[in-house]
């Protein structure tokens, strides 16, 4: 009989089958809350003790050091899969007596109905912690426990280990937009520019031997007119238009570094249990 005092004693002890087969070893133990008695241990199987199935405790017994349970070996390792770091919940806990009650799959003495009809709340004690529910048993433990993904660990004897990496690249994003435009300023000039303009002045000049025909040909006494058009310059403005430059926008590419950092993950793999290769699992 399994009861509160024999549980420290079962701490990774060995399950063995109705017929003295080594199932696995013990994982954790649920204790119901209501009567303090251990109702569910699961058992370390596989590789490595990385999978975990749930056994009922009414017909167990400490034998030995070990841990013996009215069921064979194979019956054990295809109960019901359940996680065994939470909660069972009450579906999860039916689900396991609905197994153990069959008994003609057992392979041993196997349990009826009556044998396994609780499904009250509990606390649930193990190696490594305490933990408390609402229905059936639960456990809290401290230690990450690998479990059976699936992935590496079946027909064969070896274990996939797996590890992140980072795949660093490079995308090309729009990160802004440069936009060539033309429009018109006016400004005012000043330029000066030479001119030149005629004026008129009186200028006299005696009677010599030079002139004196020219000062003596016509009649003596008359009135005469003379006229002189007088001219000046003045600035012109003209305006053209005249190509001065061509712009154009161009890029120019800049090589530089940035550092990218990112948290990955990887599997390790370490040896827990029973080393020695000539016991089997």
């Amino acid at each position: 009989m399994i009861n509160e005092q024999n549980l420290n004693s079962l701490s990774g002890a060995n399950v063995v089958d109705s017929d003295g087969h080594k199932i696995g070893s013990v994982g954790q133990i649920y204790v119901d809350s209501d009567s303090g008695r251990p109702s569910w241990a699961t058992v370390k199987t596989g590789l490595f003790g990385t999978s975990e199935s749930f056994v009922p405790l009414e017909q167990a017994e400490e034998t030995g050091g070990d841990l013996r349970v009215p069921f064979s070996k194979d019956f054990v390792k295809d109960a019901p899969r359940i996680e065994s770091d939470g909660e069972l919940s009450e579906a999860e806990e039916d689900e396991l007596y609905a197994y153990y009650r069959d008994s003609s799959r057992s392979g041993g003495t196997g349990g009826t109905g009556d044998d396994f009809a609780g499904n009250g709340t509990g606390v649930g004690t193990g190696t490594t912690g305490v933990g408390t529910g609402t229905t059936g048993g639960t456990f809290v433990d401290d230690v990450d426990r690998d479990r059976d993904t699936g992935r590496g660990v079946g027909g064969d004897d070896a274990m996939t280990r797996s590890e992140e990496r980072l795949n660093v690249g490079t995308e090309r994003v729009e990160t802004g937009r440069a936009r060539l435009r033309k429009y018109v300023v006016t400004d005012h000039e000043t330029v000066t520019v030479p001119v030149e303009r005629e004026e008129v002045r009186l200028e006299r000049e005696p009677i010599t031997d030079g002139n004196a025909g020219d000062a003596l040909d016509g009649p003596d006494i008359s009135e005469a007119e003379h006229e002189v058009v007088l001219t000046e310059e003045r600035p012109v403005v003209d305006k053209e238009t005249v190509p001065v430059e061509r712009v154009r926008l161009d890029t120019e590419t800049v090589s530089d570094t940035e550092r990218v950092e990112a948290d990955v993950r990887k599997e390790e793999v370490e040896l827990d249990g029973d080393a020695d290769g000539r016991r089997g699992v």
